[in-house]
């Protein structure tokens, strides 16, 4: 069985004590960060055991403000606070400003009020009401090189597990820069490690990385012997496959590439082909195919194509391409000598 979660104390409070009543605003454009964050921040106000009683979760398109107004006004019933959340609050907001002008002049003392939103402009009334008896949380995309320490918390926090950087970093070569799917990934990880503290480089090339690098290099070593034909049907094939292959398909040519840097970096150190497998930890049987690639490419031309992949990840993201024909492309024009 995987381990329990870690409680997480209410911050800044004594024990016993109520929590400090209150308005927190949580926004950001990533609707899953932003609902990640405040669930995050709703287990440090409130233990699972009191939620039946003490949280009430609503929807905007689906809640009136009289209701959660009344929600909120409700005494506490086995519980120290009323928690009430409202969900893409940003309609709600603009629709109630009124209302909700006039409770946040006079916040229940047993109610604590969260709103999820996309944007919380700073020149409204209510944004400038909050500052005395509030919060707002900005919930932003981490830039890159946050990353690794972001998951590292999260496996601890969520999982009780440790994640060292070369796994973390791993991770996010293999599935992308995206947050809450490299979450979900821990999660998978963690049941997979079920037995170990930590989470190494072995579960994630086991349980993530095996299956999609290795095949990226199928297709790298069809092309490589002037078979482009079945490169394309084995690439089409990692999309029939992998459900998440516009997202991690990008990661697993990039790592390989990566990797084959590396190899021809050791070799023109004077490493031996077989210290340098031991380093980079090949496939067994597969040696030689690598390294023929490696051989038939220049560090310039692996630079090019690492560039080329980074310019692709970012025209799938902003939707300028579509991640199979991009792929398809960069396949057929290889630049193997």
């Amino acid at each position: 069985m995987p381990q329990a979660k870690k409680s997480k104390p209410i911050p800044s409070q004594a024990e016993g004590s109520p929590p400090k009543a209150g308005i927190y605003v949580f926004a950001g454009k990533n609707e899953s960060l932003v609902n990640a964050q405040c669930h995050e921040f709703i287990g440090q106000l409130i233990e699972p055991s009191q939620r039946v009683t003490g949280l009430f979760v609503a929807d905007a398109n689906e809640a009136s403000v009289t209701d959660i107004l009344d929600e909120l006004r409700t005494v506490p019933f086995l519980t120290r606070t009323r928690v009430v959340v409202v969900k893409n609050a940003d309609d709600f907001v603009s629709k109630n400003r009124p209302l909700l002008e006039k409770y946040f002049d006079n916040p229940c003392p047993t109610g604590i009020l969260i709103l999820t939103v996309s944007s919380w402009p700073s020149q409204t009334r209510l944004a400038k009401k909050l500052q005395s008896i509030g919060k707002l949380i900005e919930v932003k995309e981490p830039n890159r090189w946050q990353l690794p320490s972001r998951l590292s918390k999260y496996a601890n926090d969520a999982h009780n597990k440790r994640l060292d950087r070369d796994a973390a970093e791993l991770l996010i070569d293999l599935t992308g820069d995206d947050l809450t799917r490299l979450y979900s990934e821990i999660d998978k990880l963690a049941v997979f490690a079920e037995a170990e503290n930590a989470i190494t480089v072995g579960h994630v090339e086991s349980l993530i990385g095996h299956n999609r690098t290795f095949d990226a290099f199928e297709v790298i070593d069809a092309v490589t012997v002037g078979k482009k034909a079945e490169a394309v049907a084995r690439l089409r094939n990692m999309f029939a496959d992998d459900k998440n292959a516009d997202y991690t398909i990008v990661g697993a040519f990039a790592f390989h590439f990566r990797r084959m840097y590396n190899a021809k970096a050791q070799l023109e150190k004077g490493l031996s082909p077989l210290a340098v497998g031991k380093n980079l930890r090949l496939w067994r049987g597969k040696e030689e195919s690598f390294f023929a690639q490696v051989h038939k490419m220049s560090f310039n031309q692996m630079g090019a194509i690492m560039q080329k992949l980074v310019a692709i990840d970012y025209a799938i993201k902003t939707g300028q391409t579509k991640a199979q024909v991009a792929i398809e492309q960069f396949v057929l024009n290889m630049p193997f000598t």
